[in-house]
């Protein structure tokens, strides 16, 4: 099941693993790295077996991708789903939030969850409290980098 979004001017794109093509996974994989590794000078197990189980959205610019984040279903907790690796090249461009925006729609159109839940970079929390998302836990380290969990509650 592939869902495509038209915005103005990006086209987001979600899919599962088993669904995205070799040149689509060579190009989120090659943007995670950018970003996350080299960008932000953090080595970690980039390849962490998430993907499989993931739901991946993605905006593709000039054959790059240029936003992304991932979902899949929190282990140990039926009826959360986690979002992870969001990212998106271009600062400034509204793009970040337009991707939050149509994964969070895709994640409740195929997960119908009850929560989602993510580890956010804690300098971007206000970027995911503008979609509702809450402060969950006090600021912890991961890889080196400050981060604070975040819920969106869906169920009343």
């Amino acid at each position: 099941y592939i869902h495509i979004w038209n915005g103005v001017g990006w086209m987001f794109i979600a899919k599962g693993f088993d669904e995205l093509t070799r040149e689509e996974l060579y190009e989120i994989l090659r943007a995670r790295v950018d970003v996350f590794v080299v960008e932000q000078h953090c080595p970690y197990p980039e390849l962490d077996g998430v993907d499989y189980d993931s739901l991946h959205v993605f905006c593709v610019k000039d054959g790059a991708v240029a936003a992304y984040l991932r979902a899949f279903p929190r282990e140990g907790e039926p009826g959360v789903i986690q979002v992870g690796r969001v990212l998106r090249r271009e600062r400034g461009t509204g793009l970040g939030g337009k991707l939050l925006h149509a994964g969070l729609e895709e994640i409740k159109k195929r997960y119908s969850p009850k929560e989602i839940f993510l580890e956010a970079q804690t300098y971007a929390m206000g970027f995911y409290a503008r979609e509702g998302f809450v402060k969950a836990s006090e600021e912890f380290l991961e890889d080196g980098i400050p981060h604070t969990a975040m819920r969106l509650h869906l169920e009343e």
